[in-house]
């Protein structure tokens, strides 16, 4: 990754996370970790890795219950000051997490989930992102693929596709939630886009802070992704996708209960 940035870094915000490590007695277990003392060692490493001076922005991954938050962004504020970092970002996190954090070391972004099938941030999230002046990042804007429109009830998925252990997933969830794509797929096609434009268009239209950022691994979705920037959604249209999407309760959870626990504190 470093080598590939390496020509275009004036052009680029290079992103990375800090607070997972290795559990030295199961080394098949990964769990948060974000000691003061292994946030400074982390940050060498991907500061050499990146091949780079300064990391533009640096999230912690998950909130670690076991270290007070204010010392992890006292920790972050240490390497701002040092200058290899510029600005923190947390990631699910909850809103009295992110205010006791940003108290000691301004919060630049949240990542966290958020889509047309996971408003939940919208309840205590988006409003506080909005007063404290912090930018959301959206992961998972297209639903982990569901709001692609490309997965059916029985679709299978490869072995080690985390998706097969997500209960939202499950074949069943699947065909609970067609209504879901039913309702997407109907609104794309009256602005002549696909299921996915008109997802990442509906994201894009809610607050001009909101930067989703969708993954794919094939050239042709990530052209189609950049195509949602031209899809305009008027207010009425935002008006009905919203009330209709309101009516309609997604089944199953989008984590299994271990990772749930990680999420929102």
């Amino acid at each position: 990754m470093g080598e590939a940035l390496a020509p275009f870094r004036s052009q680029v915000v290079i992103a990375t996370k800090f607070g997972f490590a290795v559990n030295p007695q199961d080394p098949s277990q990964r769990g948060p970790d974000s000691r003061p003392a292994h946030i400074r060692e982390v940050v060498e490493g991907s500061l050499r890795r990146l091949r780079i001076e300064t990391i533009d922005l640096y999230y912690q991954h998950r909130v670690d219950p076991e270290v007070p938050i204010e010392e992890v962004a006292g920790a972050v504020k240490e390497l701002i000051q040092a200058g290899k970092v510029k600005h923190f970002g947390m990631s699910e996190a909850g809103a009295k997490t992110i205010r006791r954090a940003h108290a000691v070391q301004p919060v630049t972004a949240l990542q966290s989930e958020y889509s047309l099938w996971w408003r939940q941030p919208e309840q205590e999230i988006l409003p506080t992102l909005e007063e404290l002046g912090i930018g959301f990042v959206p992961f998972a804007p297209l639903g982990k693929g569901f709001l692609t429109g490309t997965i059916a009830p029985d679709t299978t998925f490869r072995a080690g596709d985390f998706r097969n252990t997500f209960p939202r997933f499950t074949a069943e969830a699947r065909q609970a939630n067609q209504d879901v794509l039913d309702q997407l797929g109907r609104f794309a096609k009256q602005k002549q886009a696909t299921p996915a434009q008109l997802a990442l268009a509906w994201l894009l239209a809610q607050k001009p802070w909101i930067v989703p950022i969708p993954g794919t691994t094939r050239q042709h979705r990530l052209e189609e992704n950049l195509g949602a920037a031209q899809v305009e959604l008027s207010p009425g249209e935002l008006a009905e996708i919203n009330r209709v999407f309101s009516g309609i309760t997604v089944q199953g959870a989008r984590y299994p209960a271990h990772l749930e626990k990680l999420v929102g504190r």
